[in-house]
C-alpha cells in the first residue's frame, strides 16, 4: 500500500483526519484502558483516508500525532514539506560537489557515469543506487541556475540586418547517386536581427571549400556582415577563411568548444528546417544532389517570406528595413579578390607544384623557388602564382601532352645515325 498521501488531498483535510482519530485520546473520551489500547484498537485494521485509499498505521503513529497536537495544535498536524526537498539522503556533501565539478567539465555527460565514477573514486559507496545520481540530476536540474559552474545566458538580438550571422552545419539524410548512398550536410548561415537565411547549400562533403562558396554568394547577395559567428569545427576554424574574413572587413567569432546553444538562433532553425520541410519529403525520390538543393531553395524562400513567430514578421520584412547596414562589396572582381586561398608550395625541378594531390604546371622561371598560389576553391582553371604583383596563371598537369612539347635546352636526335636500318 501507498505509504504517502497524495497530492489530491489538502494539508487541512489531512490534519483534520488526523484529529479525528487522536481526538478521543485528547478529550479523554476513549472507552479503553488506556491511550495505547486505544491507538492499538484502531489500527487493527487499514484506516481510510481522505483521498479514498487505505492504509494500515502503526499505532505509534498515531501516539506521535496525539503528541504533536498537545505541543503544537492543528498546525502541527499540517504536512510539512521535508527540508531537504530537492536533495538526496543517501548523496553527502562531497559527492554532490563531485556531481557538480564532473557535470561542469563534461557538460554532456550523464547520471550512469557520473555514478561509475563516484563509485570508482569513493564519494560513495557500490550499494548506493545509480537511480539516486538520476533522481539528483533530474530534481536539481545541472543545467540551470541550481549549478553554480552554469553559464550566464540572456536572450539577445542584434539591432540592425548584417550586425551578426551566425553559421554552422547540419547533417542531413544519404541519398542514392551515381550507384552510391552518400551522406549529406547542410551548410547553412542565418542572420541574428532579422532571422533571414542568407545562405544555405547540401553538399556531400563537410569541408571549408564548401563553406567558402556559401558564404561568398551570401555576401555578394547581402554585403559584408559586421560579424561571423561559427563554431570550432574544421570548416570554420582554419586559416584560409580567417583570413578572407579579415580581407573583407568581418570579424571572425567562435563559440566556446561544446557550446552548441551560444549560436542557438541557428541550431533553432535546423529544427524547424527538419520538422517543416526535410520530415516531409520522400527521401527514396531524392535522385541527386542537385534535386535535394532544388528543394531546399524553395524551402529558404518560404522561411524567409513566412511570419517568424520570435520577431511577429516576416524575416524579408525586417530584412528590408536596415538592409542599408552591411557594406556592399566593390566589385565582384574585389570579392573574388579576397575570397582567394592563398597556399605556398615550392617549384619542383619538373616545374610542378602539387595542391591537394593534384599535379599543376608552373612557369619555368619559378623552378625551385617557393611562390603564393591563389586560387578560388572549385576553379582551379583561375588559379594563379602572385609574384611581384603580377599574375602567372597555373594549368593541371598533362603528362602525356608533356612529352610532346619541344623544350629548348633538349639536344637534337639525329635518328639518321640511330642503329638499325632504315625503311
Amino acid at each position: 500500500m501507498q505509504k504517502n498521501i497524495k497530492n489530491t488531498t489538502s494539508p487541512i483535510e489531512m490534519a483534520h483526519f488526523k484529529f479525528a482519530l487522536v481526538a478521543p485520546v485528547v478529550q479523554g473520551l476513549f472507552p479503553d484502558e488506556s491511550a495505547t489500547a486505544y491507538y492499538r484498537r484502531v489500527t487493527e485494521n487499514p484506516i481510510e483516508r481522505p483521498d479514498g485509499t487505505k492504509f494500515q498505521y502503526n499505532p505509534r503513529t498515531l501516539e506521535k500525532w496525539g503528541q504533536l497536537y498537545q505541543n503544537g495544535g492543528m498546525d502541527a498536524l499540517m504536512p510539512q514539506e521535508r527540508s531537504d526537498k530537492g536533495c538526496t539522503r543517501v548523496l553527502s556533501d562531497e559527492a554532490i560537489a563531485e556531481i557538480y565539478r564532473l557535470n561542469g567539465k563534461y557538460p554532456r555527460i550523464n547520471a550512469t557515469e557520473v555514478h561509475r565514477m563516484l563509485v570508482k573514486n569513493g564519494f560513495i559507496p557500490a550499494v548506493v543506487s545509480v537511480a539516486a545520481v538520476q533522481r539528483f540530476f533530474k530534481k536539481n536540474d545541472l543545467r540551470s541556475a541550481v549549478n553554480p559552474d552554469m553559464k550566464d545566458r540572456k536572450a539577445f538580438e542584434e539591432p540592425e540586418f548584417g550586425c551578426l550571422w551566425q553559421a554552422d552545419t547540419c547533417y542531413l539524410p544519404y541519398i542514392h547517386e551515381d550507384g552510391k548512398n552518400r551522406r549529406t550536410y547542410l551548410m547553412m548561415i542565418l542572420d541574428d536581427h532579422a532571422r533571414l537565411i542568407v545562405g544555405g547549400q547540401i553538399f556531400y562533403k563537410d569541408n571549408a571549400e564548401n563553406f567558402q562558396k556559401v558564404f561568398k554568394q551570401a555576401v555578394s547577395t547581402y554585403g559584408i556582415p559586421d560579424k561571423l559567428m561559427v563554431d570550432n569545427g574544421a570548416p570554420y576554424n582554419n586559416e584560409q577563411l580567417s583570413f578572407i574574413c579579415g580581407s573583407i572587413g568581418c570579424c571572425k567569432i567562435h563559440t566556446k568548444i561544446r557550446d552548441g546553444a551560444s549560436k542557438g538562433k541557428v541550431e533553432r532553425n535546423f529544427r524547424t528546417l527538419k520538422e517543416r520541410w526535410l520530415y516531409t519529403l520522400d527521401m527514396s525520390q531524392i535522385k541527386s544532389l542537385e534535386e535535394f538543393n532544388k528543394s531546399l531553395a524553395g524551402y529558404i524562400r518560404q522561411h524567409n517570406t513566412t511570419v517568424h513567430s520570435a520577431i511577429k514578421e516576416t524575416p524579408m520584412d525586417r530584412f528590408l528595413r536596415t538592409r542599408e547596414h552591411p557594406c556592399i562589396p566593390k566589385s565582384v572582381q574585389w570579392l573574388d579578390e579576397n575570397f582567394h586561398n592563398r597556399i605556398m608550395r615550392k617549384v619542383k625541378k619538373d616545374a610542378c607544384i602539387t595542391i591537394d594531390g593534384i599535379l599543376y604546371d608552373a612557369p619555368q622561371q619559378f623552378i625551385g623557388a617557393k611562390v603564393e598560389v591563389r586560387y578560388l576553391p572549385g576553379r582551379m582553371e583561375d588559379a594563379y602564382i602572385l609574384s611581384d604583383g603580377k599574375h602567372y596563371p597555373i594549368r593541371l598537369t598533362d603528362k602525356v601532352a608533356n612529352s610532346r612539347t619541344k623544350r629548348n635546352n633538349m639536344p637534337t636526335i639525329d635518328y639518321s645515325r640511330c642503329g638499325g636500318d632504315c625503311p
